[in-house]
Formats: C-alpha cells, sequence, structure tokens
C-alpha cells in the first residue's frame, strides 16, 4: 500500500496530530502490508466504534487515545527536590557562577540522580554547555540540545606537512567546492547517503517534514563555531591508534544535525513542557519518561538525528579526501550533543545526558578543539565515574558572540592567524581566538579525565562568514 497521508486521515476523523502520528507509526509497523482502502475502513471503524479494539495487540494505543478525552496528554506537575542531587565541577575557578547555577537546579529534578560540570563550561538553555546530567529513565530534550548529535570527526591522513605546502592552492579550492556553511544552501553536487533512506522518515508526519531539508543539508555543516579545517597531527609515543609517533596531515570537522535535529528538538520540546510542569525557573528542563510513546519516538528520533549528523561529516570528509587524491590512515569521531543510556557506579541504569561534553568511557578515543588558533587535542578516556566518564568538548567560550565582536578588529584578528600560520577562508570574528578559554588550562584541569594521545594544528580553516 501506498502510504497515509494526513489529509485521509483528516477525513475520516483523525484531526489531532499526536494521535495521526500514533496511527501513522502503528500502520507502517502492522498494516504496511494492507491495501490503502482496507486501512481505511479499518481506521475509521476504529474512530466510530474505539472500545470493540481495546484487546487488539495493534490497534489498542490507538483506541485507548480515542476514549481518552480527546486525546489530550496527560499533564503533571513536579516539584524540585528541596537538596540537589550530588555534583563535581572541573575547573570551576574557570566557570562563571551562571553556569553552576543552572546545573544545581537541573540536579534539583526530581528525576536527576548526578551531575558534572566540565572546564570548558558556561551558561545555556536550560542546561550549561559543558553540562553533564544522569536521570532516571528519563530524557529532557533541552538536556540533549537543539543540535542533535552535535560531533567532531579527525581524519588521520597518508600525507605530512609537505602536502599543505606544495598543494596548499588545491586544498583551498577543495573546501571552497565541497564544504557549505550557513543556515540554507546547499552543496553544488547533489550528495548520496544510506541515511536518507531510513525508514523512518516515512513513518511521522514530523521526519516526513523534514526529509527534504535532510535531504538538502547533507554534507554541510551550519553556522556558529562549527569548521572545517586542514592541519597537522603530531602522535605521541605509544598512542592508542598504534601509528608511528610523527606528524601527519589531518582534516577535522565539527558540526551536527542541521535542521533535521534542530526540527525535532523543538517539537519534542514542546511536547515535554506541555505534559511536564515544572516551577518556571525549571520549565525548559521538562523530560519525556521513557516508558510513554513520546519518549520512546524522541530517543528514536534523536538516534536517527546523530546518524545524519555522522552521515554529514562522511560525506564532508569523503569529498574532500578524494577531490585531493588523499587516504585516511585511521578516523576517529564522538558525538557531544547527544543522551546515552549507561549505568552509574552503583549500578543504577540511567540516561547520561553531554550537552557539550566529549564522552570518555575508559578506552574510549575522542577529539577536544580549541579555536581557529589553538590546538585540539586527540584523547582516550580514562573513566572516571565523578565525571560520569565525561570530558570538555572545547576550550568553550570565555565571551559571548556580541562581547567577541567588541575584543578584536578583523585587522588583528587577521594578524594573529597569520602568526598562528593559519590560513582563515571564511570566518567570523565572533569565532577569534580571544573568545575562547585557554585550552591548555582547560586540558589541565581534566587530567583525571583523559588522556593526550596527539596534538592537531590548524593550517587551513573554513567556517560560517560574518
Amino acid at each position: 500500500m501506498g502510504n497515509l497521508k494526513t489529509k485521509e486521515l483528516n477525513n475520516i476523523g483523525y484531526t489531532d496530530d499526536r494521535l495521526k502520528s500514533m496511527v501513522i507509526t502503528t500502520v507502517a509497523k502492522h498494516f504496511k502490508h494492507q491495501h490503502k482502502t482496507d486501512t481505511l475502513a479499518l481506521l475509521a471503524d476504529v474512530k466510530n466504534n474505539p472500545l470493540n479494539y481495546t484487546g487488539d495487540i495493534a490497534l489498542q494505543k490507538i483506541a485507548d487515545a480515542l476514549m481518552n478525552a480527546d486525546v489530550k496528554p496527560a499533564v503533571t506537575l513536579f516539584e524540585l527536590k528541596p537538596e540537589a542531587s550530588p555534583l563535581k565541577i572541573y575547573g570551576e575557578d574557570e566557570i562563571e557562577e551562571a553556569a553552576k547555577k543552572q546545573m544545581r537546579l537541573a540536579l534539583s529534578l526530581p528525576v536527576s540522580l548526578q551531575g558534572a560540570l566540565m572546564p570548558d563550561a558556561h551558561s545555556g538553555y536550560g542546561l550549561p554547555i559543558g553540562g553533564v546530567l544522569a536521570t532516571r529513565n528519563s530524557v529532557i530534550p533541552y538536556a540533549v540540545g537543539m543540535d542533535i548529535g552535535c560531533r567532531m570527526a579527525l581524519s588521520i591522513i597518508d600525507a605530512d606537512e609537505k602536502f599543505i605546502k606544495r598543494y596548499e592552492h588545491q586544498i583551498k579550492q577543495a573546501i571552497g567546492k565541497w564544504t557549505h556553511f550557513g543556515m540554507e544552501g546547499r552543496l553544488g553536487v547533489t550528495q548520496h547517503h544510506e541515511i536518507l533512506d531510513n525508514a523512518m522518515f516515512h513513518e511521522t508526519p514530523l521526519l516526513k517534514k523534514l526529509h527534504g531539508k535532510a535531504v538538502q543539508q547533507l554534507g554541510t555543516s551550519g553556522g556558529g563555531n562549527h569548521f572545517v579545517e586542514f592541519g597537522l597531527i603530531t602522535l605521541n609515543e605509544d598512542n592508542a591508534l598504534e601509528l608511528p609517533a610523527k606528524s601527519y596531515l589531518a582534516l577535522l570537522t565539527h558540526s551536527g544535525s542541521r535542521g533535521l535535529g534542530a526540527g525535532i528538538a523543538k517539537h519534542y520540546t514542546q511536547i515535554a513542557m506541555n505534559t511536564c510542569k515544572l516551577p518556571r525557573e525549571a520549565q525548559p528542563l521538562a523530560w519525556l519518561n521513557l516508558d510513554t510513546e513520546a519518549g520512546q519516538e524522541y530517543w528514536l528520533n534523536m538516534t536517527l538525528a546523530g546518524d545524519y549528523a555522522k552521515a554529514c561529516h562522511d560525506r564532508i570528509h569523503a569529498n574532500l579526501l578524494k577531490t585531493l587524491g588523499l587516504k585516511a590512515l585511521h578516523k576517529v569521531e564522538n558525538h557531544h550533543n547527544f543522551a546515552w543510556k549507561n549505568k552509574l557506579a552503583d549500578g543504577i541504569q540511567a540516561i547520561i545526558h553531554r550537552k557539550g561534553a566529549t564522552p570518555a568511557n575508559i578506552n574510549e578515543l575522542g577529539i577536544i578543539p580549541g579555536s581557529m588558533a589553538t590546538p585540539a587535542y586527540l584523547v582516550i578516556g580514562k573513566g572516571n565515574a565523578e565525571a560520569l566518564n565525561s570530558a570538555s568538548h572545547g576550550a568553550g567560550r570565555a565571551m559571548s558572540r556580541q562581547d567577541a565582536k567588541s575584543s578584536i578588529t578583523k585587522s588583528a584578528m587577521k594578524k594573529m592567524l597569520v602568526d598562528a600560520g593559519v590560513t582563515l577562508i571564511d570566518g567570523s570574528i565572533e569565532e577569534n581566538p580571544l573568545a575562547y578559554k585557554n585550552i591548555e588550562t582547560v586540558m589541565n584541569a581534566q587530567a583525571d579525565l583523559v588522556t593526550i594521545q596527539g596534538e592537531f594544528w590548524p593550517r587551513i580553516v573554513r567556517m560560517n562568514k560574518e
């Protein structure tokens, strides 16, 4: 049968968006081989006689929803705990009080179990950037973040500094052609990846609506602090990659799930806020219980957005390496806006939210960038339970974007980059190196969390324009 259309559901009385989403998901799971006419007739009968279907395995949820007061989701009121759950702060002297206050508020939620604040932390919306939060059987969309699956990817290449010196012009041309920054637009060549064929894109009205944008934005990088850069990485002796300890050409990228992730985040945050009522100051931290349909839907959607973010990096790396005739010896990548299911040190099953934090489970590789003129670090996790097996996701902002604009002139920034040996193709003064904390200070503050495996220095950088 063909896919059900929302107009067809409207015509038989299914006008509520949440109910339509439930119906489409149910049909895709249980009636995908049935003729559409028969399915619509069945759904019409369920709508008119829901009591007859309360024992039906496939249709009971729809029947129950129809009998439940206009299908309005249940609203639950929650109070904050009088004492916050345990919090461990790394690099506390370098973290603004507003971020600490936000983290303590998050740890006052009744579902919160434990938290940690990374040394690059600064205040954000809901959970602070650099915040790590463990909750009981619940996921907080704003503790994952708007850019679901924002991540790093590093390709260590079978070449060295001589390649940059000899082919600098070709590298700039390749970055100009095969990368794209900004809210809209696309690459000049249509991109293909198996993620676009994921069946989930046909299962809910939300994902159907977002599929076109996902197709358009595949292989692009967005704005803000996202970047694509070629540089040199020097690996330490006895590194976990088991590569010779020397300097290699490397490609480093930072971006997320683009409009797909943002659309998912907005949709499920609204559902969370509508059903989980908290004191006003904590309302952005509304959660979805994972035993509910909305919670399960968000988890699947979050996972899809994370896979899409990875696909964007895959295309950027594949396009650039192929164009320049280069071969990757090793690729390392990690999310830093996501939620995972893990057990805490005491054995309790928890949902670990990392909003701007790098997973650092024991022997897990990750990348922690600095700025366009300072090094990034290839690291391996130590599995520190107090840090919820996490580390920073970068140097962290020391200034707001507005303050960064007035902190330095364009000519002064250009000189700073020249002195650092960096060629900037496109970029914003908002992302100038002074806008960030000292990456060395940040790394020193998390010596108990990760071990450095190598140091990457950017040489040719592209970011979003002013």
